[in-house]
């Protein structure tokens, strides 16, 4: 039996994607940096060392005197020269006016008289041991130092960046359709 039929057949769209992928870059270029340091301010202050030789005990004893320390030695020994003559010669003319004692006073007096005192000999150091006198004071430092800060200047550079959007774009591959079949169908 021929039974009438009506036959649809149907088919589905197909898309088609062509895709453009996104582009991104990115660079960060470096800083810019200038570094300046200044010197430090430094002030310095010196009080110089003093010295002191005294070597005048040293030049005494090598018989090296000033004019003024001479007179007064001479001075001075004249002087004790001087008393020790006056007691001699007082000693000595009491003894002559006693000459009746007995005893030879004049010929003890002419031996005294013409002899010196004997000489005497030691080791001695000249000039004389700690004769001369140093005396140092050192010199005095003072140092101020004022540091300074460093100048730093920094120019900061943007990143930069570019961007290219991605793209997607559909196209149709096959459209869809619908057909229609008519079997059996008597008019």
């Amino acid at each position: 039996m021929n039974v009438p039929q009506i036959r649809l057949e149907s088919n589905f769209i197909r898309l088609g994607l062509n895709i453009e992928r996104p582009m991104q870059e990115i660079s960060q270029p470096p800083a810019v940096l200038s570094i300046q340091q200044p010197k430090a301010i430094l002030e310095i202050e010196t009080a110089p060392g003093k010295l002191t030789i005294d070597q005048t005990k040293a030049r005494e004893d090598v018989d090296l005197k000033s004019i003024g320390r001479r007179i007064e030695e001479f001075a001075q020994n004249g002087y004790q020269d001087w008393l020790k003559g006056l007691e001699r010669r007082a000693a000595q003319g009491t003894e002559l006016m006693r000459i009746e004692n007995g005893g030879n006073p004049i010929a003890y007096q002419a031996k005294e008289n013409s002899e010196g005192l004997p000489k005497q000999f030691n080791i001695g150091w000249i000039p004389s041991h700690n004769s001369v006198k140093v005396n140092y004071e050192p010199a005095k430092v003072n140092v101020k130092a004022q540091p300074q800060k460093p100048k730093i200047d920094v120019e900061i550079r943007k990143p930069i960046h570019n961007y290219t959007p991605g793209k997607v774009t559909a196209e149709i591959l096959e459209k869809n359709s619908l057909s229609f079949d008519f079997i059996n169908l008597t008019i």
